[in-house]
């Protein structure tokens, strides 16, 4: 079983720049929960692995997630994030461009996830990260496969959520949620599924059909 200080150690193995750090500090302010380091630094693996040039976001937050994925893909490469508050985007904003990410790279869409998804295009994504509203993450599934194409990943953010998930005590509807999600993209032929216990935990799935 992995220790708290190997944990911590994974956290800090890649240190992340200024601009990450400032882009931290405005979730700090804004209340938000970012992606930890390790699951960025795996966030950005998965992008580049699958040479992600078409990417799509459920939660900005401050920027954090969009930053270690907008630079892990191509010179080229495009990230369409959506957010319920456009203030987190006016944040996210500034952090990409102060970052010297050229602004024909992002496109911050202001709105409900379930709202804007459908308004996507179909199998126009090489990878879909998703971190909203936890209890919607069973609905996000099935819009994300329909958004990613053949070969493409799709991602969730807080698959152990706080610990809880593994825990058959706790049955808020957040965790009974990512519980489903897990049951279900475990059992999923199209699917080949990869959990990871960095961070708060990432889940990742790539489309075989």
């Amino acid at each position: 079983m992995t220790s708290p200080a190997s944990q911590a150690y994974v956290d800090t193995y890649l240190a992340e720049d200024d601009h990450l750090a400032d882009a931290r500090r405005r979730a700090d302010e804004l209340g938000v929960v970012p992606i930890g380091p390790a699951a960025g630094a795996a966030l950005g693996f998965l992008v580049s692995v699958v040479q992600a040039r078409s990417v799509a976001e459920i939660g900005s937050g401050s920027g954090v997630s969009g930053l270690w994925m907008l630079r892990a893909m191509p010179a080229d490469g495009v990230l369409t994030s959506v957010d319920l508050e456009a203030e987190h985007q006016r944040h996210a904003r500034e952090v990409f461009t102060a970052a010297g990410i050229a602004p024909q790279r992002f496109r911050l869409i202001a709105g409900a996830g379930l709202e804007v998804m459908p308004r996507l295009t179909d199998a126009g994504y090489d990878l879909v990260f998703l971190d909203g509203d936890k209890v919607e993450y069973g609905e996000y599934l099935d819009e994300a496969l329909r958004l990613v194409r053949p070969g493409g990943v799709v991602v969730f953010d807080n698959a152990l959520w706080h610990d809880r998930v593994a825990d058959p005590a706790h049955r808020d509807p957040e965790t009974t949620a990512i519980r489903d999600l897990l049951e279900r993209v475990s059992t999923d032929e199209r699917l080949r599924p990869l959990l990871l216990p960095v961070g708060d935990g990432l889940l990742a799935a790539q489309l075989v059909d």
